[in-house]
């Protein structure tokens, strides 16, 4: 099966079921005319094309069957509601030396199980920890000296682990209270820009890839305080 929507780089996609009509959907964003396209997986046909951001889409991430949050050169992040035909909130992050003007472009987004959680990654190599339910940012710090390229959040949301254009994967400790400095080390090197990085499904383990044609796979080491 071939979906053709877009016009313009597809950058990110996600699978998505949809639990008020039992599909499976696709979900897919990037440049172009900056829309996130919803696609029935059995059929192929686009059955939604939602329009919000006025940048690149860089990073899609679902949860809970009806919600997925996306990350923009726009420099915002959008939350959606597939029962609703437009985005349902607009986080605008600002840099974490306390400035008022936004934050660099949001490459990499992720969501904990629970909906509770959002954590960005940016191009300036900064990462945001924002609070769904409240609404509100904890804080942003910058664990890394480059672009991050991708974020993803441990079983039980313990631990966050990013990839960046530095060429380093970087582990920051969420155990404890998110408002104050949290615990975070370079945890795996590459020789070449860092891609991604994503956790085992359940072990404390995850698996880097990078612009050194490899794919590393690594057993964490969470930082000491």
């Amino acid at each position: 099966m071939l979906v053709k929507v877009h016009d313009g780089a597809v950058r990110d996609v996600t699978f998505m079921e949809d639990t008020s009509s039992c599909t499976s959907l696709l979900i897919s964003g990037g440049a172009g005319d900056c829309k996130i396209y919803v696609t029935d997986c059995d059929t192929g046909v686009p059955i939604k094309a939602l329009s919000g951001h006025t940048g690149s889409i860089l990073s899609l991430y679902t949860w809970g069957g009806a919600m997925f949050a996306s990350g923009s050169h726009d420099k915002t992040i959008r939350f959606w509601d597939l029962r609703s035909g437009s985005f349902i909130h607009k986080i605008s992050p600002i840099r974490p030396d306390g400035g008022t003007s936004p934050a660099s472009a949001v490459c990499a987004v992720t969501v904990d199980k629970s909906g509770r959680l959002l954590c960005s990654g940016h191009e300036s190599g900064d990462c945001m920890l924002y609070d769904v339910r409240a609404s509100r940012v904890i804080q942003t710090f910058r664990p890394h000296s480059a672009e991050i390229r991708s974020a993803d959040l441990s079983h039980h949301a313990r631990y966050l682990i990013t990839a960046s254009y530095d060429k380093t994967v970087s582990l920051t400790d969420l155990q404890g209270d998110l408002g104050d400095k949290l615990p975070t080390s370079v945890v795996a090197e590459h020789d070449d820009k860092v891609i991604k990085a994503c956790w085992h499904p359940s072990k404390l383990a995850f698996i880097s890839t990078s612009a050194d044609k490899m794919a590393s796979l690594w057993w964490a080491h969470p930082p000491t305080t």
